[in-house]
């Protein structure tokens, strides 16, 4: 496919904490209208790899590039959803109040948010089905209705480029797959990263895996196999498949 059309482009990328390597010669392109699965071990490097996307941190070798451009200078076409709320859920913060904070890098930056901020939190909040929680403290909520607001506050920035960092962790089975159904309708607009602990349950919405353990393979989810798994993860696992309830 044309390089006009990659999103992500990392190449010979390595990177170290404290002289520990965590990610090794990683080469990864991501095209317009992918959807992205990324697994692996604890600690094997998603994380990492995904907050060198995001220009939180550099690499110590390697070339990256996110829209043709450095990575923080393309933040403002990514949208990221972390793992947590990263929110007190004691702090009295409403629904589309904790929305709104994504247009923090768009709107002004003194003053009350614009009409068209408003507007892009309402469209958001639709998108993801939780319009009628707008008013609801946000720290009320359940864990599934929380990551949907986390969604919503990506994607009030109208981003080509959605991040997620395992957003169903300790979201009961039903909840996750209305999630992944969400993420798959977005995905005809979006391009999408995700990283997951649940390779069973994304082959079924992703397009590609990477399997993340130091070094990265990237494989279609129908050449998955079990040599692939077992190279990844450096052990032998058994990948369920997931039966989706429609």
């Amino acid at each position: 496919m044309s390089q006009e059309k990659a999103v992500v482009e990392t190449y010979h990328v390595d990177f170290a904490y404290d002289d520990a390597l965590i990610l090794e010669d990683v080469t990864l392109t991501v095209e317009s209208g992918d959807f992205l699965g990324m697994v692996g071990p604890n600690g094997s490097g998603k994380t990492t790899l995904l907050r060198i996307l995001l220009g939180l941190i550099h690499p110590l070798r390697g070339n990256v590039r996110v829209f043709g451009q450095p990575p923080e200078r393309a933040r403002h076409l990514v949208g990221y959803v972390p793992q947590h709320a990263d929110l007190d859920s004691s702090f009295p913060i409403s629904v589309v109040d904790v929305v709104l904070i994504g247009r923090l890098g768009k709107a002004p930056r003194f003053g009350r948010y614009r009409k068209t901020d408003r507007q892009a939190a309402e469209e958001a909040m639709e998108k993801v089905e939780i319009h009628d929680l707008r008013n609801r403290r946000f720290g009320a909520l359940s864990g599934g209705q929380k990551q949907r607001v986390l969604m919503a506050r990506a994607l009030v920035g109208k981003p080509d480029l959605l991040l997620l960092d395992e957003p169903t962790t300790s979201i009961d089975g039903r909840v996750e797959q209305d999630i992944y159904e969400l993420l798959k309708r977005l995905n005809e607009k979006v391009t999408i990263i995700l990283v997951s602990h649940d390779l069973g349950f994304i082959s079924s919405y992703v397009k590609h895996v990477a399997c993340v353990n130091r070094r990265l393979v990237c494989n279609p989810t129908d050449e998955i196999t079990g040599g692939v798994i077992e190279a990844c993860y450096g052990a032998p696992v058994h990948m369920i498949k997931h039966k989706c309830e429609l």
